[in-house]
């Protein structure tokens, strides 16, 4: 009789157990779409004066999605999807000067517009902030430097791409 009871409830816990669990995933496959496997990312295009931040913020979004996401990155026509970005603004400003006005504390600044489609053109971004229609996203920040220390606005710009394009992955991750 106890056995018996025994068996039961242990049986009745596994069902209960395997039907709970069924739909759930593992690793960080589970973070990210399962029906998209590959993607493929442009060079950024960029409305700036400077033409290299577009190759460096393309190296650092792929150097992201290969560090970070299961897809795998590929030409455009055997891609599931595509990222387009494009860098809609830079400056630099000075943020801090000593009374001789010269600059002691710089900041870039850059702004980036994302899209990400399927083969379709169906937006994969998904977000409850976006009115419906809208299928691009807009990120900026901003990164402070010091040239008497030895800082450039080109390492300046290289965080800020690394940056921009960890916020970017961040976003092709599924809402729970």
């Amino acid at each position: 009789m106890v056995a018996q009871r025994f068996v039961s409830c242990f049986v009745l816990a596994l069902v209960t157990l395997i039907v709970g669990c069924a739909g759930y995933r593992f690793g960080n496959r589970s973070l990210y779409r399962n029906d998209i496997r590959t993607i493929h990312v442009p060079v950024v295009r960029s409305d700036s004066f400077r033409p290299e931040l577009g190759v460096l913020m393309t190296e650092a979004i792929q150097k992201e999605i290969e560090r970070r996401t299961p897809y795998k990155l590929s030409e455009f026509a055997t891609s599931d999807s595509v990222l387009n970005c494009r860098i809609t603004a830079d400056s630099k400003r000075v943020t801090a000067e000593t009374p001789t006005d010269e600059s002691r504390l710089l900041q870039s600044v850059m702004s980036v517009e994302v899209q990400w489609v399927d083969r379709r053109n169906v937006p994969l971004i998904e977000t409850r902030f976006l009115p419906n229609g809208e299928t691009t996203f807009y990120f900026a920040d901003n990164e402070n430097f010091v040239p008497e220390a030895g800082q450039s606005i080109a390492t300046a710009n290289q965080r800020l791409a690394e940056r921009l394009a960890n916020h970017i992955v961040d976003q092709m991750e599924t809402r729970w």
